[in-house]
Parts: structure tokens; sequence; C-alpha cells
């Protein structure tokens, strides 16, 4: 392994890369601990050291944040304003036909779709800012500590933190799209890797202390044995052969290759436990909002409390079967067998036994609903890791190994590692790894 890194910086254009990509995670990092203005640090430090969090939707996006939600600093947003916003304009395609016609216009209509994405992760984020000054200020952030969060709540404060935390989303965003055109992988990616990385540490240790050696040992078992089965399902595919027909195009004869479609298991990737968390989020929101001034709540709020917490049954049957239907929508939008038989056809491609046009189309429905129900059972697995852990080993819920951070980890972790790869062998026709 250390060869294969030696390598790897003894080309001078992979090192620069690795380099510039590394300085601007530094950056990122350096800006989670950096406190917005009219933010009281200590007091937030203190509440944090307490353990009282509003959970729920926050504490999801702040392991997106890498913790700087809850430290209410300048990055609090972190990367899910652009996420959102990316998956938003997504599944605008299947309403907006101009997005679509876009989509299918090549660079230049990429180019206009990735400038809506930017406006729309501006708002999004001026909007998130807004909601999240709100809860510093009534303190419901933390709702069991008395603590200012923010001391002085004068309007001009108030308006600078919003107008601070809604740059800093516009920074990350830009510094995720520079390491992506001059680093190495997806910038925004990385972004979202590192965060997650970054509470690792903090939950294992949490788990050594609270359980013992025993458990922590168990725990980084069933971390491997979970990281080898992701990444065998990752890579996985059903690959369907396509023949193209032989044809004279002036004086050469083109076409008569072999290829195939690759149908990966899981092609939603993380997106389905993305909705799926969020909007069981949701109801533990309306909760807190429905807290009475002596601490008590409502019928109806004290039975989704109690109902629909991690460990519950219910909430769990419920988590799975909307992870199954969004891993079948999200399929649905993304790939389309009606498109892909038109363009095998307008090519003279066809599947060996199967007749061209609408029998083509029925036989790659055919064959992506078969593939997509077991990554959909996939999916739902390994999101119900974290509730499964907080039964047997009573650990946190931000469990590390399993749900949405081991999914997005060992997915950035394979593609960067194939774009490595691959330029190393652009330059020395030996991979990264013999």
């Amino acid at each position: 392994m250390f060869s294969a890194i030696a390598r790897v910086f003894r080309t001078p254009d992979l090192r620069r890369k690795l380099l510039f990509t590394l300085a601007i995670i530094a950056i990122y990092r350096v800006g989670v601990y950096i406190p917005a203005p009219g933010v009281d640090y200590t007091n937030v430090q203190q509440c944090l050291a307490a353990g009282n969090t509003s959970g729920g939707l926050y504490q999801f996006v702040n392991l997106f944040s890498g913790g700087a939600l809850l430290q209410v600093s300048i990055f609090a947003m972190g990367i899910m304003p652009y996420i959102t916003a990316s998956i938003i304009v997504q599944l605008l395609r299947v309403v907006i036909p101009r997005f679509e016609e876009l989509h299918k216009e090549g660079q230049a209509g990429q180019a206009i779709l990735t400038q809506y994405t930017r406006y729309l992760t501006i708002a999004l984020g001026l909007l998130q800012a807004t909601t999240l000054v709100s809860l510093a200020r009534s303190g419901m952030l933390f709702p069991s500590c008395q603590l200012p969060i923010v001391p002085d709540q004068s309007i001009m404060v108030i308006l600078l933190m919003i107008i601070t935390l809604t740059a800093g989303t516009g920074l990350i965003m830009w510094m995720g799209e520079l390491a992506t055109e001059r680093g190495i992988g997806n910038g925004m990616s990385l972004l979202i890797f590192v965060s997650i990385a970054s509470g690792f540490p903090v939950s294992m240790g949490a788990i050594l202390r609270s359980q013992g050696w025993g458990t922590f040992l168990g725990v980084i078992l069933v971390g491997l044995a979970v990281i080898a089965l992701v990444v065998f399902v990752e890579q996985s595919q059903r690959r369907i052969p396509v023949q193209y027909a032989k044809r004279m195009v002036g004086r050469r004869t083109v076409g008569g290759t072999s290829t195939y479609i690759p149908i990966k298991v899981n092609m939603a990737g993380v997106i389905p436990v993305i909705f799926a968390s969020s909007m069981l989020a949701l109801p533990s929101m309306l909760v807190q909002f429905n807290t009475r001034q002596d601490g008590t709540l409502p019928g109806w709020a004290l039975w989704i409390s109690t109902n629909f917490s991690g460990s519950s049954p219910l909430y769990m049957a419920v988590y799975t079967l909307l992870i199954i239907g969004f891993t079948y929508f999200y399929v649905a939008i993304t790939f389309n067998p009606t498109e892909v038989a038109d363009n095998m056809k307008q090519y003279g491609g066809f599947i060996p036994g199967i007749r061209a046009g609408r029998p083509t189309v029925q036989y790659l429905e055919y064959v992506l609903s078969r593939i997509t129900f077991p990554g959909a059972l996939y999916l739902a697995f390994v999101a119900l890791i974290p509730l499964i852990a907080f039964v047997l080993f009573n650990a946190d819920q931000n469990f590390p190994f399993g749900g949405t951070s081991i999914l997005i980890m060992v997915g950035v972790g394979l593609e960067t590692v194939k774009q490595i790869n691959a330029q190393m062998q652009q330059r020395h026709y030996e991979g990264l790894l013999r």
C-alpha cells in the first residue's frame, strides 16, 4: 500500500492535484470550528458537552456538515443545501420539459442546469440559515441547555449571522467545484466524505468509554463486515449484452461490435436513504414545536414521540417501506428504458434474442424491476444497522458503520480510487493497485 502511495506522489501532475485537494479539505475543516458572528462559542461548547441537542433532522444535517451545524460555525449549513438543490433539479426534469431538453443538450445544457443548481443552493442556504438562527435564538437547538447561544439578539447581529451562514454555503460550493476541476475526484463528494469521517473517532471513542473493549472490538468487526458487503454490492452489476449491426458509412464498415448495458444492483445510491430519513425526521420536528412550556406533550405528540423513535418496530417498518418505495421511484426517473431502447435502435444496436422497439423496452423494464428489489432490500438493511446496533449494543443512534455514512464513504472512496488508478495507467501503464 505504501509503495502505491509513493508511486502516486512521484507523478508531478497527480501529486499537484492531490495536494490541492488536501488543501481544500484542510480549509473546509478549519472553517467548521470558526464560530459565526454573534455566537457565544463558550456556551455552545458547554451545551455540546452536556449532550443536549435537538436531534432529528438537525442531527442528520450535522452529520453531513462534519459537526459544524451544532457548533454554529460559519460552515454550519455544510453541503446539504447543494445536495438538496441537486436532487430538486434532477427531479424537476420529470415535470419540466425544458429541464429535460437542457439535460439532452450535452455540455452546454448541463452548464445551464449547474447554474440553476447554484442559484437554488444559495436560496436554500438562506432559508436554512434563517431557520438555524431562529433555533439558536429561541434555545430549541439545545432544548435542555439554559445558556444563551446568541447573547446579542439585535436585528443587525441576526442579519449578519444569516448572511455569514449563507456565504459559508456559497464558499463550500465554490471549494467543492474547484476541487472537482483542479483536484482528484468529485469535490462535493469528498467534502461529504471528510465530514462523515471526522465523526468516526468521536463515535468509536464514546463506544469504548461507555461499553468497554468487548463491544468496541465487536463494533469494529461488524464495521469491517458491513464495508465488505457494501463494496461487494456497489461493484455488482447486471450486464445486458448489446450487439451492433454492421453498416456502411461511405467506404468504411462500422459497427459489428459487442458491448453491454451495465445495470447496477444499487442504481439509486444513497438518495432513497436520505429521502426516507428526512421524511421520518419531520414528525420529530413537529413534536418539538408543540412541546408545552412545562415540558409535557399533547396526546398525539406523545404517541409520535413514543412510536417514531429509532428503536421502535413501527419506526423501523416505516423506514424500510419508505426506502424501498423511494428506491423504485428514483430508479424510475433516472433510468429510462424507452430512451435507452431508442438510442440502441438509432445506432443499429439490439439485444440478442430480443426484437428492437417495444420488446426491448419491456425486457429492460423486466430486468430493472428484478434487479431493483434486492438493491432496495440491501439499502434498507444497511440503513437499519445503526438502529439495530442501538438495540443490541446500546450504542448511540449515530452508529458509525451503517446508514448513509458508510454508503457515502465507500462509494466516494471507490470512485476516487478509480480516478487515481485511471490517471496512473495513463502515465505509467500501471494502476494504483497491482
